[in-house]
């Protein structure tokens, strides 16, 4: 079974490029698509074509000529050959050999997840693979189940789109993350350096899908995923009991603490002899290439970090990775690899698979933004500043719970100005995070163009009608909450002989409004307004001597305003209200009881 293109791309697509006859469209990404194309002497190949509304584009031209630079320059039986690109005609691309099996998330979707065994030689595959890619300078940077096919146990590691060059500059706008939402490393998501350290990370996740059938940090929006991932949050309960403490260790979000490939692959082995993975992994501690792993000795400053002491004895942490002497993992036995393939025929058998003359099934839940099976859209590096925004940057909980006690003071005095002033910071932050959204969904989509601004633009009215509606909705239940608050806190200090005030004296509207705020941050609808909020504080106030001076000055200030208030004890003034008393009183007519 294929996925044959709908009209109107076949109508953009020419069926001949170059010496090379078009087949079936097999996959799609961001800004190509993937067709299974026929060589002069009848051979099949891979073709991916850059996107006709954007191969004017010369960013996208310069990043694709980038692709081919990079594959060229790997040759292994575990890595995707590239035989041939046009970069510079009408319709640009690039030819690789077409590679005759399922992605890695098809195969395990359909035949569950992946025996110890046959981790275990999957897990050396993608080792040897990527060893012969950083061999040359490279990385990978989106190495996940999606971009590995399986020829019979064995993987290929395809669709270098987004592959780094080291030493090269790098093509991206800044403020953008490139690659896919957990299988990026928590230090590049932080804005960190695209290193051989990325490509293990998004080894270890692959191992993790493998083994269980799910990603390693869940599902959901991409910022919500990449805030897991920074945290160390891991969804493993579909993995083995027994092979989840590895998992664990190499998916660490701190890279000291991660065991190297070596320590994974021979924990992986031992798994797949059915011995504990903890008796590899307490014989290691990580190095600092998190490739391999070395033994420690006490005059080494790293030693003290793992251990307690205490005296001339040490204690010893039992849910850190300890050292002993380094032995290298030696490969799992595998059968003899066919030699490098280039421009000669394949060593991979093509007899079709369930009789389709196209090669394996297309997966049916690729959608037109998925990655194909022979490369989803060729993406530009990670810069080197962070990436999306509000991912991996301070979060910022001194400067907003200043902010908080701000308003818990002014509320203490002015209830309805302070809820006045928190009802607009709701609107402000959901449309900002609103837009943001809708720029970096955007660019992780097709990459950045140069539309983005002004579509960001045209939106903007739009996200904030949505943005009003969502902080009146959010709203309703911390008002009435807050009110009930007042009510009760006013009553239980009464009846506890502790001090008879009424419901509007300033201590019971300041406990209701901070519990209302409270609800507003944490309840229905909260993460736009948290995302926004914390938006808008870094950009307002950067992180600084200047900002921690505001800030001090605020909380300052906010103590003294919310002592003065409740040591005064008269009732809050119910400004800019004409009438001086509190809305639903007056709007409903009640009286108001002393």
């Amino acid at each position: 079974m294929t996925t044959e293109l709908p009209r109107t791309e076949e109508a953009e697509a020419p069926r001949r490029l170059g010496p090379y006859e078009l087949g079936p469209r097999i996959g799609e990404g961001g800004m190509g698509i993937v067709y299974r194309a026929f060589m002069p002497d009848g051979r099949d190949c891979a073709i991916k074509v850059l996107r006709p509304h954007i191969a004017h584009d010369e960013g996208a031209r310069a990043r694709l000529r980038r692709e081919v630079a990079t594959l060229e320059r790997v040759h292994h039986p575990n890595v995707a050959a590239v035989l041939d690109a046009d970069v510079d005609g009408p319709s640009p691309y690039l030819v690789t050999e077409y590679v005759p099996g399922a992605p890695l998330d098809v195969v395990v979707a359909e035949q569950g997840p992946l025996p110890p065994e046959a981790l275990a030689r999957l897990g050396q595959g993608l080792y040897e693979a990527l060893e012969a890619i950083h061999a040359v300078g490279i990385v990978h940077r989106d190495l996940k189940p999606g971009n590995v096919l399986m020829v019979g146990d064995d993987p290929v590691v395809i669709d270098f789109g987004i592959a780094q060059v080291s030493e090269d500059v790098r093509l991206t706008m800044t403020g953008m993350v490139m690659g896919t939402p957990g299988y990026l490393s928590p230090e590049v998501v932080e804005g960190g350096s695209v290193t051989e350290a990325t490509d293990w990370w998004g080894w270890a996740a692959t191992l993790s899908f493998a083994a269980s059938g799910q990603p390693p940090f869940g599902r959901g929006p991409m910022s919500v995923v990449l805030d897991r991932v920074i945290r160390g949050r891991t969804q493993l309960v579909e993995v083995d009991p027994d092979l989840r403490p590895l998992l664990l260790a190499a998916l660490h979000p701190d890279p000291a603490h991660r065991p190297g490939a070596d320590v994974v692959l021979e924990a992986l082995q031992a798994y797949a002899e059915r011995r504990p993975v903890e008796e590899v992994l307490t014989r290691h501690v990580p190095s600092a290439d998190h490739t391999t792993s070395r033994p420690t000795t006490p005059d080494q400053p790293w030693a003290s970090d793992r251990t307690a002491r205490t005296g001339a004895q040490e204690v010893v942490d039992p849910t850190v990775v300890q050292p002993v002497a380094h032995t290298r993992v030696q490969p799992v036995q595998r059968p003899p690899q066919p030699p490098p393939r280039g421009p000669q025929p394949g060593p991979y058998p093509l007899p079709p698979p369930n009789g389709s003359p196209y090669g394996p099934p297309h997966d049916p839940r690729l959608g037109p933004a998925q990655p194909g099976p022979t490369g989803g859209g060729a993406s530009p590096a990670y810069p080197a500043r962070p990436g999306d925004p509000r991912i991996g940057r301070p979060m910022r909980t001194g400067t907003l719970a200043a902010l908080l006690l701000l308003f818990v003071a002014v509320s203490a005095v002015v209830p309805l100005l302070a809820w006045g002033v928190l009802a607009l910071w709701s609107v402000l932050g959901r449309w900002v995070d609103r837009t943001m959204t809708g720029l970096v969904l955007r660019r992780h989509e097709a990459g950045p163009r140069g539309s983005d601004l002004p579509m960001m633009m045209l939106a903007a009215p739009w996200h904030l009608v949505g943005a009003v509606l969502g902080a009146g909705l959010s709203l309703l239940l911390p008002v009435a909450f807050a009110v009930v608050a007042a009510a009760l806190t006013s009553y239980g200090l009464a009846m506890a002989g502790v001090v008879d005030i009424g419901i509007e004296h300033p201590v019971a509207i300041g406990v209701g409004s901070l519990l209302g705020a409270l609800t507003t941050w944490w309840g229905p609808g909260g993460i736009s307004l948290r995302r926004g909020s914390r938006t808008i504080v870094r950009a307002v106030l950067p992180a600084g001597v200047v900002t921690q001076v505001v800030v001090s000055l605020l909380s300052v200030g906010a103590l003294g305003l919310g002592v003065w208030a409740a040591l005064e004890g008269q009732d809050v003034s119910w400004w800019p209200n004409p009438g001086g008393e509190p809305p639903l009183v007056e709007f409903l007519g009640w009286t108001r009881l002393e």
